[in-house]
């Protein structure tokens, strides 16, 4: 497992534009893409475009697999701080440190742009 160094570089900027959904930790398992939805952004997109979405790859998987692609952090629109802090903590229960400490950095971005919008 690697970091997807493409994802995260569009992540930060997902997250310095505002492009962001500040939400709580357990709200994933809702706002995650579904397998249709992720079907048809692939149909519509392809696998470079949706692998931007994922911090890790997986290098034993092929490329062109969705199991190529892990953590997700976004709905193929947003970052969601839900997303992130499960990537964090996957990653970090799994021993991938560049992609924990990515979605780390990422979940800082949030908080601080969180604050700084006031909500």
């Amino acid at each position: 497992m690697r970091l997807n160094r493409r994802a995260y570089e569009h992540a930060k900027l997902l997250v310095a534009d505002g492009r962001l959904v500040a939400d709580d930790r357990d709200a994933w398992s809702e706002h995650r893409p579904s397998a249709r939805e992720e079907n048809e952004y692939l149909q519509a997109h392809g696998f470079s475009e949706y692998g931007r979405w994922y911090l890790g790859v997986d290098d034993g998987r092929p490329n062109d697999t969705k199991a190529h692609y892990k953590y997700p952090y976004g709905d193929f629109e947003r970052a969601h701080r839900c997303a992130v802090l499960s990537a964090e903590s996957r990653a970090g229960q799994y021993g991938h440190k560049d992609v924990q400490s990515a979605a780390a950095h990422l979940h800082g971005m949030i908080e601080g742009a969180h604050a700084a919008s006031g909500r």
